[in-house]
């Protein structure tokens, strides 16, 4: 990581925001993104004892994503009718990999869910990393492949080589990234991991 870069990053965003996300301007676009609330949904509905109904948990899964802003408008009703599609066996094996994606070996859950998107070829980042992200805002990260692969890049986050396909490996790796960067800057700047990377695809001058 180039900490110079990152200081950089954030003494121009504080000298623009003074106060970082407490900034009135940064008030009014997070409200656009409507953070909190996805998070207080879905860690109400996704709690572990709520897998006992696998039909409804996954009708919860798909309201998650079909309020998030951070998904594209192309990927939601594609999820949305490819969940709602899927056999009995399959949206239990999905339903399972969500649960074990939240509440148990994340690398196994997370592996479970790919499975299953692969194969409506909804493989995307946005779809696999958003639920943990609004589950635990604090540790999950949501992975939007441009501002990623310039976050990467500007960062010179060397050890890491994004790919279009999601996998463990790189998720991990990326959000123990993230979590040394944080631990760099002013915690005004990362009241989530999605203000955080929020804060730094403004850095990387990118538009989504």
């Amino acid at each position: 990581m180039n900490l110079a870069k990152l200081r950089d990053a954030e003494a121009l965003f504080m000298q623009k925001y003074p106060g970082g996300f407490e900034h009135e301007e940064m008030q009014r676009i997070g409200k656009k993104h409507n953070v909190p609330k996805l998070v207080e949904f879905a860690q109400n509905v996704l709690a572990k004892k709520n897998f006992a109904q696998q039909g409804q948990v996954l009708d919860n899964i798909v309201k998650t994503i079909t309020r998030s802003s951070m998904v594209s408008m192309f990927e939601k009703p594609k999820f949305r009718d490819y969940v709602n599609g899927l056999n009995r066996e399959d949206r239990a094996f999905l339903a399972q990999g969500f649960k074990r994606l939240l509440h148990g070996k994340q690398e196994q859950g997370f592996n479970d869910v790919i499975d299953v998107l692969v194969e409506g070829k909804l493989a995307k980042w946005s779809l696999i990393s958003a639920i943990p992200m609004y589950y635990r805002p604090q540790r999950d990260v949501f992975v939007k492949p441009t501002t990623t692969k310039n976050v990467i890049r500007q960062f010179e986050l060397d050890h890491l080589v994004y790919r279009p396909l999601p996998s463990w490996e790189f998720y991990r790796d990326y959000r123990a990234a993230i979590e040394e960067m944080k631990a760099a800057v002013d915690p005004s700047l990362s009241p989530s991991n999605a203000a955080f990377t929020g804060f730094l695809m403004m850095s990387t001058a990118v538009d989504e």
